[in-house]
């Protein structure tokens, strides 16, 4: 069995999952749903529990399956999924397998470095409000394939906005007609290998069978040197359109000029996939009342005496660091950077905190704030304090001793990624709000 393929087409197939985080689950959850009972492997399976180690007989499971639906956080370089392959296993990802069957104009997917989690939420926030019933998928919502996407005896949504990953991309065979790309910065070197590979996979979601439209964030630097990769179909949102939306996006109630580009994003994908409303502002006001932003997002989560604790831990990479600093400027800020290290280069981030004229200190934690800290040290020469810690309860405990004098902002906006310390970004916020509130109640 080659691909593309699809969900329905695995039902008399011997199907291996390789991979069992969140997607994995799904997957595992469809196949049994299917009468399907799939080989379990995992590269860490938790003990008693059927899951085979891939490296240790799981990949000779897998050899022996006609297909092997493959998590996203494995990376479709490693040479295991070559030796699959070669074996004449069909490697999939669970979002490929649904874009087979599904109706590409009731799905749009969002992809970007930064910002595709808030756009994927606006756009859904959007089409509630206007009537039609939508769900987000991704990181923000159950992967659209998973039964328990759906309840028993509800109706399945009209519309499907699918926050898209560059891990994701390389298993599509085929995409929504309409797509949209937030931003563009190196990432995920870990896992694509070069940023030059992380580029040509993010933005390959443009040139996909099916797509008929591409909105892309024209401000964007990178992503108009790259447009070479954008493929023939591509929008440009404008800073004039951003400027003509801002009258319905104030309804939204989200701060910064990133957030502004996100709606405006997020009004072009609804109007690209037909609907009507879209194009009017009086209509797009009322529906965008009421959103309610991401949680860890650049998210508040409470004051000690005049020191505000702000929860940005879905901070992965350079760019929302970046935002998040922006969205602060004129007050003192204490920003705490650090988590698993992708290789990412950091020289841009020191230049921005270098660029603040408010107060600034950073403070770093493992694995690689150091590594931040280094490339702010170089940017500013000496003008900023850098402290490096080796946790996160200690980089509170320094950020809140600077700030009682400062007041300000205690911004946790790491710049990284969470596993390896923490369970997800969740986690890493939980700690957060623990760390703060031993300093006093959160108010």
């Amino acid at each position: 069995m080659h691909r593309p393929i699809s969900w329905s087409a695995l039902a008399d197939a011997t199907v291996g999952v390789w991979g069992l985080g969140i997607e994995g689950q799904a997957s595992v959850r469809r196949l049994r749903a299917m009468g399907v009972d799939p080989v379990l492997v995992d590269d860490t399976p938790h003990a008693g529990v059927g899951v085979l180690a891939t490296d240790d007989g799981g990949l000779e499971a897998l050899t022996g399956c006609d297909v092997v639906v493959k998590s996203p956080g494995i990376s479709r370089y490693r040479p295991e999924v070559r030796r699959l392959e070669e074996a004449a296993v069909a490697v999939c990802g669970g979002l490929g397998l649904f874009m087979e069957e599904a109706d590409p104009a009731r799905v749009a997917c969002i992809t970007g470095t930064k910002g595709k989690s808030t756009t994927t939420a606006l756009a859904v926030h959007l089409l509630t409000g206007l009537g039609y019933r939508a769900r987000a998928g991704g990181n923000i919502g159950l992967p659209p394939w998973d039964p328990d996407a759906v309840a028993d005896g509800e109706t399945p949504p009209d519309y499907w906005i699918i926050e898209t990953s560059s891990f994701q991309i390389p298993d599509l065979d085929r995409a929504s007609r309409v797509v949209a790309v937030t931003s563009l910065a190196p990432d995920h070197l870990d896992w694509h290998g070069t940023v030059d590979r992380y580029y040509a996979d993010k933005l390959s979601l443009c040139t996909k069978p099916g797509v008929v439209r591409a909105v892309v964030d024209g401000s964007d630097d990178e992503l108009r040197a790259q447009r070479s990769l954008l493929g023939p179909h591509v929008q440009w949102v404008t800073p004039g359109e951003v400027t003509r939306d801002a009258a319905w996006a104030a309804s939204l109630g989200l701060p910064g000029p990133h957030n502004a580009r996100n709606a405006s994003i997020a009004r072009a994908v609804l109007a690209g996939m037909g609907i009507a409303e879209a194009d009017d502002p009086k209509r797009l006001a009322e529906a965008a009342r009421g959103f309610g932003a991401l949680p860890s997002r650049c998210h508040t989560i409470g004051h000690i005496e005049d020191v505000e604790f702000v929860d940005d831990s879905l901070s992965t990479n350079v760019l929302p660091t970046k935002a998040a600093l922006r969205a602060f400027d004129g007050r003192p800020v204490a920003l705490l950077v650090g988590g698993h290290d992708r290789g990412v280069d950091y020289t841009s981030l020191g230049r921005a905190v270098a660029a603040r004229s408010a107060p600034t200190i950073v403070v770093t934690m493992p694995d690689n704030g150091a590594r931040i800290g280094a490339a702010v040290r170089e940017a500013e020469h000496g003008a900023v304090e850098v402290m490096d810690t080796g946790s996160l309860d200690e980089a509170v405990d320094i950020a809140f001793a600077w700030a009682e004098h400062a007041g300000g902002v205690i911004l946790l906006s790491p710049a990284a990624p969470s596993f390896g310390r923490f369970a997800d970004y969740r986690a890493r916020a939980e700690a957060f709000a623990r760390a703060a509130a031993r300093h006093g109640e959160l108010r």
